[in-house]
């Protein structure tokens, strides 16, 4: 299927590893001209490369700024001030003890996984109603769902941006504009999967034994029963940024593996 995505523009916030970097690619492998984005200015170029080198012609190129601060979000637009799709993937996570999170925790999370969205979307939504085409993505998480007892401020940042998402699809109406949230389950992002690996090292065994009993445990609803690839996020992800997804608008679109028990 032809996606129609060549000449879009698209920006991917945190899209140097993981989920981010799969749906970049993917979208510079349908065509789109792509911005990566990450803090590191040689992560940034080091996902440019990779990209680059899986597609020869693609139209890639990358700003560093930390868009969990409203400067680098000032950065950002700056270099970039227009785009056809935007798809806030920019996200962070820690498992810790409810007791334990503090107001510093709870600000941080919620700037990093939620303002970063609401700012960039104030700038580039606008645009899009104004010229009647575009595409807002949130990547969300079945955590937004199922609040996870081992990072509760995580999964509130989910739950909001999938609200956000829901609110800013209502000011699209009659429209050529779409705001979608995306929900995946566990995922072999960068960090979990080295996460695995450690705990496989500190307790003797394997990670594949790890990954087992995590969803053993854990994740016990899964019908994947293993994480997910960010490939699998990312083709979902790519169509719901294509013109082929135009009657797709205010959902919650779940890639979870199965993880939530639901039948909507």
């Amino acid at each position: 299927m032809d996606l129609q995505l060549t000449d879009k523009k698209a920006l991917v916030t945190g899209s140097t590893a993981g989920i981010g970097f799969a749906i970049a690619s993917l979208l510079a492998q349908e065509g789109a001209s792509v911005v990566v984005n990450g803090r590191s200015p040689q992560r940034v170029e080091e996902a440019v490369r990779r990209i680059r080198g899986d597609k020869k012609d693609a139209q890639v190129t990358g700003v560093a700024a930390d868009l969990g601060t409203k400067e680098g979000v000032g950065l950002l637009t700056g270099k970039v001030p227009a785009v056809d799709v935007l798809v806030n993937n920019l996200g962070i996570f820690e498992a810790k003890p409810f007791p334990d999170i503090t107001d510093e925790d709870w600000l941080r999370f919620f700037e990093v996984n939620v303002l970063s969205g609401v700012r960039l979307s104030r700038f580039y939504l606008p645009q899009m109603l104004h010229k009647n085409w575009g595409r807002v993505v949130f990547i969300s998480s079945e955590s937004g769902l199922n609040i996870p007892v081992e990072m509760i401020h995580y999964g509130v940042t989910k739950t909001a941006q999938i609200a956000l998402a829901r609110g800013l699809a209502e000011t699209t109406a009659g429209t050529n504009v779409t705001v979608n949230s995306v929900l995946p389950g566990p995922t072999r992002s960068e960090g979990v999967g080295q996460f695995v690996k450690d705990l496989a090292k500190g307790q003797g065994t394997d990670p594949a034994t790890v990954e087992a009993e995590f969803f053993r445990t854990a994740r016990p609803t899964s019908l994947l029963k293993r994480f997910e690839t960010p490939e699998e996020v990312a083709a979902i992800v790519v169509y719901v940024c294509s013109p082929r997804a135009s009657a797709t608008n205010g959902a919650a679109l779940r890639v979870d593996g199965g993880v939530v028990r639901s039948i909507v």
